[in-house]
């Protein structure tokens, strides 16, 4: 990769304040810059950073107004996160991309497989599978009985996917992650026993969409676990079975979503948080870090704050109580002494 500033701002139809001809070969976090890397500026609390950089090109909002001198020539954007993503994109896509099939790749007669496709080591696809044309299948991925891929996905080292999963077009699964294992299904028989329900469905992946490392999704029951066009899994989060997930919602790690619940549209959850089962979540609904929600939410464009999970004004006005409440339990206690001394008096 060698850029120059020109040659950048024209791909980013932005505004260059400084050397157009400088180059760029490198990329770089605006603390952590060096002679020839790109970084960008997108949140204020690092603004401290722009004077000091040792980066060639710096991408800035265009509203941005500089404190102090600049030696550093800037890039002006509507949006600098976008553009350096955009950037980031074009510089992943100008890669060389693996092609062909590994011979110790285990492949079934009955499997379809579509044109210039990798299939790497020690990959095992499957009767009656269909790998779409230009897909990815690294190395030790499992794919069951058929399983279908649309064009253009990528399978990361070690993916496990159940038979009868189907993935839409350009999805991207990363390493360890597992879809389609059996849903969380017993019967209990006894006090101490319980009987396996059998999980005869299947998981859908629409189009474009990410699962992060070592996630699950499970296989419904009966019909089919679905996460919609456009969502975003981080690592190590749990969907249930028959869960459905709506477009282009985000979920980052370490959360976990139980069977049947139904999460809307453009909806946005932070780490660690917690949905019960056989919820609905309206779109639009934003749920803060380690939130649990037992209850189902019907307000469309809802943050929702804590564990049982509430509104979020209703959650600040209680966490002003709840901080004050080593003061308050003080004042009871020393109202306590003062009614007993009354008393005795």
């Amino acid at each position: 990769m060698e850029f120059t500033a020109s040659q950048i701002a024209g791909f980013l139809n932005g505004e260059i304040e400084g050397n157009p001809d400088i180059i760029v070969n490198d990329i770089a976090k605006i603390e952590d810059g060096k002679s020839g890397a790109l970084s960008f500026l997108a949140n204020p609390k690092y603004e401290q950073y722009i004077y000091t950089t040792k980066s060639s090109v710096v991408l800035v909002n265009r509203s941005f107004t500089p404190s102090a001198a600049l030696e550093v020539t800037l890039i002006r954007v509507d949006n600098a996160y976008e553009a350096f993503a955009s950037l980031l994109r074009l510089v992943a896509g100008s890669k060389p991309a693996r092609k062909g099939i590994d011979p110790t790749a285990v492949i079934d007669p009955d499997a379809s497989i579509g044109s210039d496709v990798y299939i790497g080591a020690y990959a095992v696809i499957s009767a009656g599978c269909s790998v779409g044309d230009g897909c990815s299948v690294y190395p030790h991925v499992y794919l069951g009985d058929n399983t279908k891929l649309g064009e253009r996905c990528i399978l990361y080292p070690g993916v496990k996917i159940y038979h009868d999963t189907v993935l839409g077009k350009e999805c991207i699964i990363h390493a360890g992650a597992v879809i389609g294992s059996d849903g969380f299904g017993f019967a209990p028989q006894s006090e101490s026993e319980f009987m396996k329900i059998p999980q005869l469905g299947n998981v859908i992946l629409e189009d474009h969409v990410e699962v992060g490392a070592n996630s699950a999704i499970d296989r419904a029951t009966m019909g089919s676990t679905i996460i919609r066009s456009g969502v975003k899994i981080d690592n190590l989060v749990q969907i249930g079975h028959n869960v459905e997930i709506g477009e282009n919602t985000v979920m980052a790690g370490q959360s976990g979503v139980a069977g049947s619940s139904k999460v809307g549209r453009n909806c946005m959850f932070a780490g660690q948080t917690g949905i019960a089962g056989h919820l609905k979540i309206a779109d639009g609904t934003r749920v803060g870090a380690q939130a649990g929600i037992a209850g189902d939410i019907k307000q469309e464009n809802s943050v929702y704050l804590g564990s049982p999970a509430m509104d979020h004004k209703q959650f600040l006005r209680s966490f002003v109580v709840y901080r004050a409440l080593p003061e308050l339990k003080q004042r009871v206690e020393d109202l306590e002494r003062e009614i007993k001394a009354l008393k005795n008096k």
